[in-house]
């Protein structure tokens, strides 16, 4: 019987230690952050300092001048669904591994090919794509645990921010969408039937991106005619002809924004258009 009883105890404990989910010392995070007319996905793995030391030449944790997996277990990945460039080399669409190798003054970042390695094991200098130097920069905050973003996000550069402790980097991105986007407006604005939609997206393309304010406001101008209660488009037709300089148009639109947008009950483009004429 005190066997049975001992056998059923060891089971039982088998089991309930099989259940345990215990959270890893260095947990994983994921960032997806859209960019250009593609995606970039983060995955690494997040230290805490927990009284070590950081950053100086050899510290416990990213010591000077010594290639770093940016972060804990496995190398830190970094996938691109659109071509970007990244020190001057554009990289195809694809997933890497970030490394950096830690200065007082300057980091070296290191975009590399071998999305097998784990930390640094198995790294090769041969598989490197970009080597690229960031200035290291004295944060406002001390971070405690090591953290990734994907911050500044403008419609054709990014940064990956990386920081830890008191210090911060910004390795820069890019992209180009321009000729791109100026293809496709051109191609959907000498179709049979344009939307107002269109007029919109190509006038908000002229005046943000392509700088021409004359095309913008003739399609601005076509999308209200379109669409003569969309209090946001009078708006934008406001916006470009305050940029080109003829203020009464702009108050004159900027008023009519106001009108539609008191009887939408949209109290933010009131005052959105409030402000504009009061910039005039």
């Amino acid at each position: 019987m005190k066997k049975i009883l001992l056998l059923a105890s060891m089971a039982w404990g088998s089991f309930a230690f099989a259940q345990i989910n215990m959270p890893a010392p260095s947990s994983t995070q994921t960032i997806t952050q859209d960019f250009g007319m593609g995606k970039i996905t983060l995955v690494y793995s997040r230290p805490n300092i927990k009284g070590r030391s950081l950053l100086k030449d050899n510290s416990d944790l990213a010591p000077l001048g010594k290639l770093w997996r940016l972060g804990a277990n496995a190398a830190t990945k970094v996938k691109f669904t659109d071509n970007v460039t990244i020190g001057g080399k554009l990289l195809d669409t694809g997933s890497y591994v970030l490394y950096a190798i830690p200065g007082k003054e300057y980091w070296d970042i290191v975009v590399n090919k071998g999305l097998t390695n784990w930390g640094t094991d198995g790294y090769k200098e041969s598989e490197d794509v970009v080597r690229v130097k960031v200035k290291a920069e004295k944060s406002a905050t001390t971070y405690e645990t090591f953290t990734m973003q994907l911050g500044a996000i403008q419609a054709e550069t990014c940064e990956i921010n990386i920081v830890w402790g008191n210090t911060q980097v910004r390795i820069p991105v890019s992209t180009n969408i321009k000729s791109r986007l100026k293809a496709q407006i051109e191609k959907a604005l000498d179709a049979d039937k344009v939307s107002p939609g269109t007029y919109q997206a190509a006038a908000n393309f002229y005046y943000e991106m392509d700088k021409d304010l004359s095309k913008a406001l003739a399609n601005a101008k076509k999308a209200t005619e379109a669409n003569p209660t969309a209090f946001w488009l009078f708006l934008l037709q406001a916006k470009i002809e305050k940029e080109s300089g003829d203020k009464v148009a702009a108050k004159a639109s900027a008023e009519k924004c106001i009108s539609l947008a008191t009887t939408a009950k949209n109290d933010d483009y009131v005052k959105m258009a409030s402000d504009l004429i009061k910039s005039l």
